[in-house]
């Protein structure tokens, strides 16, 4: 049996589909991977910034530091066990984290600029 619409089409007919050229297949299957690589990239990238954050408490540093008389601190880093204050008269002063002592200092010298 035979159906057919207002328009005179069989519709029991499936369309016949043209094969794509052979070029038109390559790129097509080179689109979709390079596609799923770009998925996968990503991927990899939001795993390896999830793994490498710091998930630890930051280092605590003191609320005041005591510097010496007449000095002003430009910068202020730290590291296990310690902190460090760089003063603006190009000293580097090393405290310790846990009791707050002044442990060194390191005087900063400019080397021969040409």
């Amino acid at each position: 049996m035979v159906t057919v619409n207002r328009r005179g089409v069989d519709m029991d007919e499936t369309p016949q589909t043209e094969d794509l050229p052979p070029n038109l297949k390559i790129l097509r299957v080179l689109v979709t991977v390079l596609m799923v690589t770009m998925i996968a990239g990503f991927l990899v990238i939001v795993v390896l910034f999830v793994i490498r954050m710091p998930g630890g408490a930051p280092t605590a540093l003191p609320d005041t530091v005591a510097l010496p008389e007449g000095t002003r601190a430009s910068a202020v880093t730290y590291g296990p066990g310690w902190y460090a204050v760089v003063t603006e008269d190009q000293r580097i002063l090393i405290y310790d984290a846990e009791t707050g002592a002044l442990t060194q200092t390191v005087e900063i010298t400019a080397g021969d600029t040409p």
